[in-house]
Formats: structure tokens, C-alpha cells, sequence
């Protein structure tokens, strides 16, 4: 797994590539949290290189997102793959998330 952060004007975004499971959901956490300790409250996460997240993925995602908006943030996520998408669907998460389906768009909605 591997995670490529760009700033663009004042917005964090995040690509993932590789799945987000048991084994690599530590790591995700620690990268955000280095966001959020630095007060980066705009954040995109780019899922487009993720196949495949499972319950340990999700929680990572759903804690983010709750510290994020903690602190007045915001996180978009973009590029979720079908069987990403379903998933989120199926646990009514994209309820929770908002969810656009390209990294332009995610920007700009901000």
C-alpha cells in the first residue's frame, strides 16, 4: 500500500493505491493524522488504485472522517471502484461520506 499526498491550494489530496485492510489500516491512520495534527481541514482521498477494503479499512475511513469534522474539517472521497463503491453502499456509508466520482470534482466542492 501506498499513499502519495499533494497540496493544492489549501486542500490535502490523498492517492491510495493498494488495499486498505488489516495489515496497511495503521499506517493510513498514521498518515492522516499528520494532516490533521497539521490543521489540514480540506482533505481528498483519492481511492482510485484501491481494489479492495475490508471492516478494519472502513473503520480507519469512518475515524478520519469523524476527527476531521471534529475540528471543523472536511473529506471528500473520489475514484472508489465499483466493488469500493458497492461496499460502501452495502454498509450505508456512502450516506455518511461525501462521495464524488472524480478527483476534479472532489476539489472543486470545496
Amino acid at each position: 500500500m501506498q499513499i502519495n499526498l499533494e497540496e493544492m491550494g489549501g486542500i490535502s489530496v490523498f492517492r491510495v493505491s493498494g488495499d486498505i485492510d488489516i495489515n496497511s489500516s495503521p499506517d493510513v491512520k498514521k498518515s492522516f493524522d499528520k494532516a490533521i495534527n497539521a490543521k489540514k481541514n480540506k482533505v481528498v482521498i483519492n481511492l482510485k488504485d484501491v481494489g479492495y477494503v475490508d471492516s478494519s479499512g472502513l473503520a480507519t475511513l469512518v475515524e478520519i472522517f469523524k476527527n476531521l469534522r471534529s475540528l471543523g474539517g472536511k473529506l471528500k472521497l473520489t475514484n472508489l471502484s465499483g466493488k469500493v463503491k458497492g461496499l460502501f453502499e452495502i454498509t450505508k456509508l456512502d450516506k455518511l461520506f461525501d462521495i464524488l466520482p472524480e478527483e476534479k470534482d472532489a476539489i472543486a466542492s470545496f
